[in-house]
């Protein structure tokens, strides 16, 4: 990002006079001069670029219910800044009132500088003193007296910028979220779990009743990125501890959706985790895709509280049983992991099968039987013991090993698993997370 001189600052508003008048000489209509007020330096970047373009949206939307047109519409994109300046087909006065309306609704409007230039080359005035962004007072006192430094002035046009589309965003990541437990489900075949041939091992949950689980949970991603962007100048550790009351909050939905069934506590869990860690990271551009960065800050959040949780089990949850007899840590070890299973063994998986021309389907329960050959699945051990769970494990690896995994394969696996009541419930919420992970690194 380039900074700015003084002496470009003053070449451009010098420009955009001169745009005004030869405007107004040519269609002797009143004409709008939108802009930034951006503090320091730096007039532009893709998040203030961002922010400009949602104004002007905003403004065409406007004028468009109002039936006003732009004329000889100019863009500018300098470094000092983005520019709108058009003759605007309307009555000065109706169009400053749209303009007013945009920079007083709009949480943005504070940062955008709409003037209505009139005919007779006069600047209509707002009439509305504009509040200080740093501390809400009057804004021509603050900026009179210089109370706030250009650092706090910039950090509260960043807050207020990526505060306002985090909001937009979220809403990605929770349908990348839900999408990816869906596609899970949509699976099919898969041993053992709920699919669209059968329920696998599960007499308690079909197909729908995982729809209804996901549908309660879309709000639940949202939060957890939205709690990450606004605790990001927290520590880590921090976010971690906001983001466990949301977490059980959002089980709780789970079980009132689908008659208090457990269909996706451990992907609360991690993918929760993960949209945190994502909102920790954002920069109000776009929603962040690089996975190391988020899998080291799934880390950093969680370490310190799981450490803790490990060293204070005491075998009264079957869950603690496990660990303390066998030394499985479930979905908890594989976030302290820092997805371990994911990382190096179900994600290249898939993405090795997608780039071969398998069908998606296919390769995910190829990624699948990743997970359940690592043989640390706990509800598979809950379900039928270390042998039979370890068994399980190798004759997924074999299928692996041997090059021999095809839908009628792996039908066979599920029947070996229904069989067995085996069920790699733990697999199946690493799999939704391969999943999601592989999306952001496709996303557009």
């Amino acid at each position: 990002m380039k900074e700015v001189i003084l002496a470009q600052v003053l070449e451009a508003r010098e420009r955009r006079a001169m745009i005004q008048t030869r405007l107004i000489e040519k269609n002797n209509l009143p004409i709008i001069s939108f802009s930034m007020n951006i503090p320091g330096p730096v007039k532009t970047s893709p998040l203030i670029m961002r922010a400009f373009k949602h104004g002007l949206d905003r403004l065409i939307e406007e004028c468009e219910k109002e039936g006003i047109r732009l004329v000889d519409r100019i863009d500018i994109d300098e470094v000092t800044g983005p520019e709108l300046i058009s003759s605007v087909r309307s009555d000065a006065n109706d169009i400053k009132k749209i303009c007013i309306k945009i920079e007083e609704e709009s949480k943005l409007g504070r940062l955008f500088d709409m003037d209505i230039i009139d005919t007779d080359n006069s600047k209509l005035e707002r009439g509305i003193e504009r509040s200080c962004i740093v501390c809400g007072k009057e804004g021509r006192y603050c900026s009179s007296r210089r109370v706030h430094t250009v650092s706090e002035l910039q950090n509260a046009v960043r807050n207020v910028m990526v505060s306002f589309f985090v909001h937009e965003d979220k809403k990605r990541v929770s349908e990348l979220a839900s999408l990816a437990l869906l596609k899970e489900l949509d699976t099919t075949p898969k041993p053992g779990l709920v699919d669209r041939n059968n329920n696998g091992s599960h007499k308690d949950m079909d197909p729908s009743t995982f729809e209804k689980s996901i549908r309660s949970l879309s709000s639940y991603w949202e939060e957890s990125f939205v709690l990450g962007s606004e605790t990001a100048a927290l520590s880590p550790e921090e976010t971690f501890i906001k983001l466990r009351p949301l977490g059980i909050e959002a089980e709780q939905r789970m079980y009132e959706a689908t008659g208090n069934v457990n269909t996706h506590k451990g992907a609360i869990f991690l993918l929760g985790t993960i949209a945190a860690a994502m909102g920790r990271l954002y920069d109000g551009v776009s929603i962040p895709n690089d996975i190391e960065r988020i899998i080291t800050e799934c880390v950093a959040m969680s370490t310190s509280s799981l450490q803790a949780d490990f060293s204070s089990m005491s075998g009264k949850t079957a869950g603690e049983r496990l660990y303390l007899q066998y030394g499985l840590t479930g979905a908890r070890g594989e976030l302290l992991s820092g997805f371990e299973s994911v990382i190096k063994h179900s994600l290249p998986a898939l993405k090795r099968a997608l780039s071969e021309g398998l069908d998606r389907n296919l390769a995910q329960d190829i990624a699948l039987l990743e997970l359940v050959a690592l043989k640390n699945d706990t509800n598979m051990v809950s379900r039928g013991g270390i042998v039979l769970a370890r068994e399980a494990g190798d004759r997924a690896r074999a299928l692996i090993d041997e090059d021999s995994v095809t839908i009628e394969s792996v039908k066979k696996l599920d029947e070996y698993f229904i069989e067995h009541n085996l069920s790699p419930g733990g697999s199946a919420d690493l799999l939704a997370v391969t999943i999601f992970l592989d999306s952001l690194e496709t996303e557009e």
